[in-house]
């Protein structure tokens, strides 16, 4: 990391006590001024929630659709036949196929961030279980990503929907947007993640739910939120 200016060193030792708990609008303020690189980096959430995923009934999983966009290109690939992919495509998909889309991901082929399909199609896409479960990518009904729609899906995929899953610790994250969003934007993106979170809060959850929550930039440190005015949390 570079060298910190004596302004962002006076700023990191407003940070001496990481128990402090700051609003989010304060916490993007703080992460922007201690920004030292030059790239463009992903503003990313960390909540630690009193979940245990071990538990089928404490597993929290979904997705979400971040209002602002995410700042990245997604890459999307659409298992679909005749007009669905057709559909699939114009909607902006990366690749679209079948046997051949399969055929090519075996071949070792697997740079993308989304694999979306039709229900017709997950005979083929099942073969592909070693390859895409360990990444993430295996098409699932109740994510959207086994769909009819593929068009729509394809859509969301590019438009900043995003999928989350709890982690064995209980811990949660994503990226919500980059540093050059404006605050408004990125505000906007943490209150939507935020808000799915407490909404998919599962059955099982016993006690507080959302313990704790941080925002930090990819090279930035992380700052723990005030959750006092988080409706559910």
């Amino acid at each position: 990391m570079a060298k910190l200016t004596k302004k962002q060193k006076t700023l990191a030792e407003k940070l001496g006590d990481n128990q402090q708990l700051y609003p989010v609008g304060e916490a993007l303020a703080l992460l922007r001024e201690l920004k030292t690189t030059k790239f463009d980096e992903t503003v990313e959430v960390a909540m630690n929630l009193g979940v245990d995923p071990r538990h089928a009934d404490q597993m929290v999983r979904g997705m979400v659709s971040l209002p602002a966009g995410t700042g990245k290109t997604v890459r999307v690939a659409v298992f679909a036949k005749g007009d669905k992919a057709e559909a699939a495509l114009a909607a902006g998909a990366d690749k679209v196929g079948a046997e051949d889309l399969m055929e090519d991901m075996q071949a070792g082929n697997l740079d993308y961030d989304r694999v979306i399909a039709t229900p017709d199609m997950m005979g083929v896409v099942g073969r592909l279980g070693k390859l895409l479960g360990p990444k993430g990518l295996m098409p699932n009904p109740k994510l959207g990503t086994v769909t009819p729609n593929v068009e729509q899906a394809v859509k969301d995929a590019k438009g900043g929907q995003i999928e989350f899953r709890v982690e064995k610790q209980g811990i949660i994250h994503a990226g919500i947007g980059k540093m050059s969003f404006s605050d408004t934007d990125l505000m906007t993106n943490f209150d939507a993640f935020v808000d799915a979170i407490v909404k998919a809060k599962p059955s099982g959850a016993k006690g507080k739910y959302v313990k704790k929550i941080a925002l930090s930039s990819s090279m930035g440190p992380g700052l723990k939120i005030d959750t006092t005015e988080i409706a559910g949390a």
